[in-house]
């Protein structure tokens, strides 16, 4: 039987109510303690994963103040970028910041857990995106989402409704469970040869004992800030350009072509990355990610969002941007990123950060110890890659094994002024 027969099946003609979310939840009301939270039970929208993935410990914890409290069976939203799709389902009491919303069912004929499957629906998050404002950093309206319709099955009758949002939980958890043991395994056999990869790039571009010497960046090149476009200025065919954002979303170690376009009538306005310059993100939510850099590669000049950088050069550009993967760069560059809760690089501070440069007296020779040392690093990233994009594969086909089972189980009747 399809998943639709057996809702169908599952309801035998019973009603269905379409409520909004604001009649049978609300946001969290309750306060708890800064010093009542760790690594696990703080979740800011850092650690809320992408695509729906839940959530990893943080690296980061408050350490004064009060902040919004959840609870066991609250639905946690990321509300910055919607279209990241954060979400968690709560199986313990912590905190959170403004930046994150905690969803507290209120209604006692309603499934905590059956409320996650539905706000985790694709319907949801085309609905929250379609309200959230702002360009360059949007959020989710809040008042928007206590509007979202949310199919609550017989509605007069409290126990048969329970037991149909139980079923139709059930379903859906027995999937995403192979799903999460899959990730999981896969992950681990990832994060190994992550380990190692890091490991090894880290040790090669050391150059202990080697003839090397560490030079600042703005001695080896000189960064030219990209110029603002917004999310109205992309099209489906004009100049290629590069936003600072999709440098960490998008790209790995180097690029030849981008994902995006913006208008050709603002060609005079823009500035670009040539080709063979690194393009670096200028901002970022993490301090990891801020200061990460791609090499373009493509054949022709990109335009870059003014929250990046080109870094224009006479070395070998994926030498640069390996060099920018090692902690020795990371190390440096912390002391030249702001501290609020969005990362910047303070360029004219990381303007000192210094780089390997090999064989810094003998130009021809440097640049083949460059092209060396690039290509055994070619070899690791491409190992690296093939496992990741395997395990995207894999995930991808369950996620749209779950997907196409959530859609049909929670494919209830719409209204009629909806269905029309």
């Amino acid at each position: 039987m399809s998943a639709a027969g057996f809702l169908e099946k599952l309801l035998d003609g019973a009603e269905v109510a379409w409520v909004p979310l604001g009649d049978i939840a609300q946001y969290s009301t309750t306060r708890i303690c800064s010093d009542q939270l760790n690594e696990s039970n703080y979740v800011g929208v850092d650690n809320l994963l992408q695509n729906r993935a839940g959530r990893v410990d943080s690296s980061y914890v408050p350490t004064s103040g009060n902040l919004t409290e959840f609870k066991e069976g609250d639905v946690l939203i990321g509300n910055i970028r919607p279209y990241l799709r954060k979400i968690w389902h709560a199986d313990r009491r912590g905190g959170t910041n403004g930046d994150v919303l905690v969803v507290h069912p209120t209604d006692s004929v309603l499934n905590s857990r059956y409320l996650f499957q539905v706000l985790t629906d694709e319907d949801f998050f085309e609905y929250n995106i379609q309200h959230s404002k702002g360009a360059k950093m949007p959020r989710g309206s809040k008042s928007y989402i206590l509007q979202y319709l949310v199919p609550i099955p017989c509605p007069d009758d409290p126990e048969k409704s329970l037991a149909i949002q139980g079923e139709i939980v059930r379903i859906l958890d027995s999937s995403t469970e192979l799903t999460a043991e899959l990730t999981a395994e896969l992950a681990v056999e990832l994060a190994a040869r992550k380990k190692q990869y890091n490991h090894y790039r880290d040790r090669l571009l050391s150059f202990e004992g080697g003839d090397v010497e560490w030079k600042p960046l703005d001695e080896i090149g000189e960064f030219i800030r990209g110029k603002r476009f917004t999310k109205a200025d992309y099209v489906d065919e004009g100049i290629g350009a590069i936003h600072y954002g999709e440098i960490y979303t998008h790209y790995g170690v180097f690029a030849h072509k981008t994902h995006s376009k913006v208008r050709s009538d603002m060609a005079a306005s823009l500035r670009y990355a040539e080709p063979s310059d690194v393009v670096i993100a200028g901002v970022s939510e993490t301090i990891e990610d801020v200061g990460k850099a791609v090499a373009w590669l493509g054949e022709e000049k990109v335009a870059i969002h003014d929250d990046s950088y080109a870094f224009r050069h006479n070395m070998n550009p994926k030498f640069i941007a390996y060099a920018m993967q090692t902690n020795a760069f990371h190390d440096q560059k912390a002391k030249y990123v702001s501290s609020g809760k969005i990362k910047r690089l303070l360029i004219d501070g990381v303007k000192n950060v210094r780089l390997p440069v090999p064989f810094p007296h003998d130009p021809a020779k440097s640049l083949e110890e460059q092209t060396r040392i690039v290509a055994i690093l070619d070899k690791f990233d491409t190992l690296t890659t093939s496992i990741s994009e395997g395990l995207a594969r894999e995930i991808e086909l369950r996620e749209k094994q779950y997907a196409y089972y959530r859609d049909q189980l929670l494919s209830f009747p719409k209204p009629d002024a909806e269905a029309a």
